[in-house]
């Protein structure tokens, strides 16, 4: 099966198993995935995915959005192209251009940003909670799954390295979120009162964060 959107044909995998509902996603490789019960008719299937032909649509949309981020460079919500030159020993940013010598000294460059830039981020959201939590530690590194965890046995905040890719306003949403586990180790409605007493308009920095 195959499901066209703007002019481009997205194929349709059915996964049938031992379930009672009927599943629809849009995974990375950009496979409309419909997972459902053994018995699941193929009428059926082909209705479900009429009547959700918008959120279909949104799906793709949101993991096209994911891949172009991930195979363009952004640092700070700004899109650079990328100048490889031998000449050069060490990363230069101009306008909407980055000049770097090779990737391993970009990736570098980005990891060491993304370390001075959280560090700096987190300091000042400990402030505005007024160090109400304790002060974490804080490691940076790639995760597939979360933008943050809380370790708080260990006092330890990880932030994941991707989150560099977004605007100030996005990374502070996820380090307020990390620092809120600190008091309440849930996502319980007192969780989220204090996100929001910190992080108001957090709804808006989770929706940009989840569809991109």
């Amino acid at each position: 099966m195959n499901f066209n959107y703007n002019g481009k044909n997205y194929e349709i995998k059915i996964i049938k198993k031992n379930i009672k509902n009927t599943y629809i996603r849009v995974k990375e490789d950009m496979i409309i995935y419909v997972t459902t019960n053994y018995f699941t008719p193929l009428a059926y299937i082909k209705k479900l995915i009429e009547e959700n032909i918008i959120n279909i649509y949104k799906m793709i949309d949101r993991q096209a959005k994911k891949q172009e981020k991930k195979e363009s460079y952004y640092l700070l919500g700004k899109k650079y192209d990328i100048i490889l030159c031998n000449i050069f020993n060490k990363v230069v940013i101009d306008d909407n251009k980055i000049y770097t010598k090779n990737e391993k000294m970009l990736d570098k460059f980005t990891r060491e940003k993304a370390k001075e830039i959280f560090t700096e981020r987190l300091i000042k959201c400990h402030e505005k909670m007024n160090k109400i939590t304790p002060m974490p530690r804080l490691i940076v590194k790639k995760m597939r799954q979360k933008w943050g965890y809380c370790n708080k046995r260990d006092e330890l905040i990880t932030l994941n390295l991707e989150l560099i890719k977004y605007d100030i306003d996005e990374i502070d949403y996820v380090i307020i979120h990390e620092l809120c586990h600190f008091i309440h180790f849930n996502h319980s409605k007192q969780f989220w009162e204090c996100v929001s007493k910190y992080k108001p308009n957090y709804k808006i920095n989770r929706k940009i964060l989840r569809e991109e």
